[in-house]
């Protein structure tokens, strides 16, 4: 899993059969460079209901399917959770963000 801040969502009124009822949300990785990410934000199916400028916890790949109910829909991301207690959060957004400018 990764901690991810919600930024945006996404309507889509068309979509195959297996993913209708889905909310999807834009997620931006809170450590993009320092956990590898090649892409800064990415669409994640949301079945909690996280809102906009939450930081949330996103889970990829089959684990994602497995994660939102859909085992067999082409989802490559999904929103697990919503962080509550931002104690490591603030720590990991410090070291994101580097040293502050004087």
């Amino acid at each position: 899993m990764i901690a991810c801040k919600v930024v945006g969502s996404i309507v889509s009124t068309r979509k195959i059969d297996k993913l209708t009822g889905s909310k999807f949300m834009v997620v931006e990785p809170v450590q993009n460079t320092r956990a590898g990410f090649a892409q800064e934000q990415m669409v994640a199916v949301d079945t909690i209901g996280a809102g906009i400028g939450e930081y949330v916890l996103v889970t990829l790949g089959s684990a994602a399917r497995i994660g939102c109910g859909a085992d067999n829909a082409p989802v490559d991301a999904a929103i697990v959770g919503i962080i509550d207690d931002g104690s490591e959060l603030d720590a990991m957004l410090r070291r994101a963000e580097g040293p502050k400018k004087a």
